[in-house]
């Protein structure tokens, strides 16, 4: 069974960085694309980010694309998710996921199998 931990939320103000992990165990999540998607209050989940198995190459939303960058470390089971120049819009609580394979688009949260529990992200402006 997969088990996910999201960390490293917090408050920010406008144009700060924040750094998210997301630590797995238990399943061969190596073998599989991630992913990171986001929910402010009162919004639907929307698809940030996500990375392909060997980490070789990566794809962003719109909103994020050049301030955000996914990566990860299979050899330490973990993910990451650098924000840089956040913006008061960023503000969400942000959840990692395993991608279920296949042929599943990676944009669709329908398509990931395993989730984190999610990481507040605040920010000010």
């Amino acid at each position: 069974q997969e088990r996910l931990v999201e960390s490293g939320g917090g408050l920010a103000q406008a144009g700060d960085s924040l750094r998210l992990s997301c630590a797995t165990s238990g399943g061969a999540w190596t073998n599989y694309a991630m992913g990171w998607f986001r929910q402010a209050l009162g919004m639907e989940r929307e698809f940030v980010a996500a990375i392909s198995w060997l980490g070789s190459k990566s794809y962003y939303a719109e909103s994020v694309k050049g301030r955000f960058t996914i990566s990860r470390d299979n050899a330490k089971n973990t993910m990451s998710l650098q924000m840089d120049n956040l913006k008061p819009e960023d503000t969400a609580v942000y959840y990692c996921a395993v991608h279920g394979g296949l042929a599943k688009p990676l944009h669709s949260d329908l398509s990931y199998s395993y989730w984190g529990q999610g990481t507040q992200v605040t920010v000010s402006s």
